[in-house]
């Protein structure tokens, strides 16, 4: 008798330095594309304080950024089924955004 193989899914070990696990805190994503990649700028803004500092950047493909949208689509709803609906607020304290990226070496 043959035996049957079973589709078998992409495994991946993940390994994170000390220092990335403790992660960098955002509270505005700015997001960017042209035909090659999407670019997330994840800034960190401080009530009263006119000026933010991108905090992260991060470079994805168009297929990775449909996989994200999905993944966080899948993820908030799961969150709101264990907590309760997440209220869209406009948050008001954010100064009107002058965005004009600069590139540094």
């Amino acid at each position: 008798m043959a035996e049957e193989k079973k589709p078998q899914g992409k495994q991946v070990n993940l390994e994170i330095s000390e220092e990335i696990a403790e992660g960098v805190y955002s509270n505005l994503a700015i997001i960017s594309n042209n035909q090659n990649e999407f670019v997330i700028d994840f800034l960190r803004v401080i009530h009263n304080i006119p000026k933010a500092k991108v905090k992260s950047r991060i470079l994805i493909t168009p297929q990775h950024a449909k996989r994200l949208l999905k993944a966080l689509h899948d993820n908030v709803s799961k969150y709101e089924k264990q907590f309760g609906v997440i209220e869209d607020k406009q948050v008001q304290h954010f100064p009107p955004m002058n965005f004009t990226p600069t590139a540094k070496a």
